[in-house]
């Protein structure tokens, strides 16, 4: 090769970087990046979540109940499919710890018509398929299962509520809300800029950040009700599983015994 045509070969390779170079953001325009509305405080952003998720049946219901299935990831790359995944819910009258368990839950899940899961809490004791449990073994769960029941709770007295810096959340801008619990605990919340849907929850637990992300929303006839279709749930940023809702009701009857777990044999 020439040097002419060396030189040649140089220029063009040199052109084509530039062509492919990201263009520059500006930080005022990109969707997320700073504050929109600053004198929007944290309380407000809340209550428009509020309204957003359905008013006040939303915010003080008595009970849900949520069928769908739920995809498990292992560490490994392996993934263990739930065809039914059930969720009963029953509410408790106020809330002052964020990630205590409270009211009454159920969840169960099942694997080839068996079931795979299946956790419980009566309102005082927690129990598994193998019966009640320690409470140690309990309040480990649970700190693990409750979290964004607070939400609900947060314009009460004793919780408090900040702004935190604005982010995206699926490529969608939204606030931040950081909401304190009268004990001190913590929970981040980002709320959609746009409908104020919730699409995110984090915080602390023994097994790392934990995190849950909130999609495709839907609602049922006659329900002021809005209900996200997809959880995506992660502990330090890798994702565990994912849980597709498809349908749910609100504030049918639950009798206690569906809470409460025997112990094989029992």
């Amino acid at each position: 090769m020439t040097q002419f045509g060396l030189i040649a070969l140089c220029a063009a390779a040199l052109a084509a970087c530039a062509q492919v170079a990201p263009a520059r953001i500006d930080p005022a325009a990109a969707p997320g990046a700073l504050p929109i509305e600053q004198a929007l405080d944290g309380r407000e952003i809340v209550a428009r979540a509020h309204a957003a998720a359905g008013g006040d049946a939303w915010v003080h219901p008595r009970s849900l109940h949520m069928i769908g299935e739920g995809v498990f990831y292992a560490a490994d790359g392996r993934i263990d499919r739930h065809e039914r995944y059930e969720m009963w819910r029953v509410y408790p009258a106020e809330k002052s710890a964020a990630h205590a368990a409270d009211g009454r839950v159920r969840i169960q899940s099942w694997r080839n018509g068996e079931t795979a899961l299946l956790l419980a809490f009566d309102g005082v004791r927690s129990y598994t398929a193998a019966g009640p449990q320690p409470p140690s073994e309990a309040d480990r769960q649970w700190s693990e299962n409750f979290g964004f029941g607070v939400i609900r709770y947060a314009l009460d007295d004793g919780f408090s509520v900040a702004r935190m810096p604005d982010d995206l959340v699926d490529a969608r801008a939204a606030y931040v809300v950081r909401i304190t619990d009268p004990h001190g605990q913590q929970t981040v919340f980002s709320i959609a800029q746009d409908d104020y849907a919730i699409l995110r929850v984090g915080f602390a637990t023994p097994r790392g950040w934990h995190e849950r992300t909130y999609s495709d929303f839907f609602t049922r006839p006659g329900v002021s009700w809005v209900q996200p279709g997809r959880v995506r749930l992660t502990y330090n940023g890798v994702k565990q599983n994912e849980i597709f809702w498809r349908d749910f009701s609100v504030n049918e009857a639950m009798p206690d015994d569906l809470f409460a777990i025997l112990a094989p044999g029992d």
